[in-house]
């Protein structure tokens, strides 16, 4: 019985130092290997982006066989409304870590302005973010220990983005969560700290450069920079190739934890289905069988909405 008390209590400390990001700062925002497919997860500004309407579902299941570790569905829906003047999108997501849980339900509004090399969009998007605990079904010996204190708190939050973006090149900027919420006092081992949210930045960019005089071999090199309070800055590095719009290949990089494969299908003109596998570099691989993603994504044009605009193809930035 003692030990599985301890087992958990080590648990939980991990999994609260995760959720703290460092010290104070609360971490309600998982990292996806996918957002390559789709930047709404990132940037509010790529509402709009595909045109048509495009619905995305999205789970991950993070360090495979390491108990308690984080699992997350996703789902998120945008468009494009008067002619592509303006974009308006949806994100839900639901991420648990252990005993934790936490929820963000954002609508986001983009204005794009149409300029001869590309599309500039300025995003803005607002919501709640949910963060909760409840230990009921952990074993322990001292039901009274504060360390395992359950809490449930809503708080509201807005971002905002720019995203630019042609037929050869995209760049965005964002700051998802702007307000550094407050969500109480956590207890670790006797030790009372605030748990705050934390406010993230984001930086990307990537080229589409065909291969071919045809074009049907695309080369996608691109980049992403994350910043987070309290958190040293880090990246990921993606390369892919694009074979006559119906499969896509690559790899990424990232320093801080990961070395991710993934591969997309083009089912048909409206479904794609897409996968990514974490190969993990930190020392939690001993304890783990690396990340599966797996996203699917429809796209439909709406008759009153998208008869006289252009659609660009799932690959292509516009």
């Amino acid at each position: 019985m003692r030990s599985n008390y301890l087992k958990n209590k080590s648990l939980y400390i991990i999994i609260s130092l995760f959720l703290l990001g460092g010290t104070l700062k609360a971490q309600q925002y998982p990292i996806y290997s996918q957002y390559i497919f789709n930047g709404l997860v990132l940037n509010p500004a790529y509402a709009g982006s595909h045109v048509q309407l495009s619905a995305s579902a999205m789970y991950r299941n993070q360090w495979v066989n390491f108990d308690g570790s984080p699992k997350t569905l996703f789902f998120s829906a945008h468009t494009s409304l008067m002619k592509e003047r303006m974009g308006v999108g949806l994100l839900i997501n639901d991420d648990r870590i252990g005993s934790y849980a936490s929820q963000n339900i954002y609508g986001s509004y983009s204005f794009i302005i149409k300029t001869p090399k590309g599309k500039l969009a300025l995003g803005f998007q607002a919501g709640v973010n949910i963060l909760a605990s409840d230990f009921k079904d952990l074993n322990l010996d001292d039901v009274g220990d504060n360390s395992f204190a359950s809490f449930n708190s809503l708080k509201p939050n807005f971002g905002t983005g720019a995203y630019f973006y042609n037929k050869k090149f995209f760049a965005g900027f964002s700051v998802p969560f702007l307000l550094n919420n407050g969500y109480g006092n956590l207890n670790i081992e006797n030790a009372i700290s605030e748990v705050r949210s934390a406010r993230y930045y984001y930086l990307n960019g990537g080229f589409m450069l065909p291969m071919n005089l045809e074009k049907t071999l695309y080369f996608q090199p691109s980049a992403l920079i994350r910043g987070q309070e309290g958190a040293p800055l880090n990246f990921d590095i993606n390369a892919s190739f694009l074979f006559y719009d119906l499969l896509n290949v690559g790899v990424s990089y990232r320093n801080i934890d990961a070395v991710v494969s993934y591969i997309d299908f083009k089912l048909n003109e409206s479904f794609h289905f897409s996968y990514s596998y974490d190969w993990t570099t930190s020392a939690i691989r001993n304890a783990s069988n690396g990340t599966h993603e797996f996203m699917i994504n429809y796209r439909v044009r709406i008759r009153d909405i998208h008869d006289n605009v252009t659609c660009p193809k799932f690959n292509h930035f516009m």
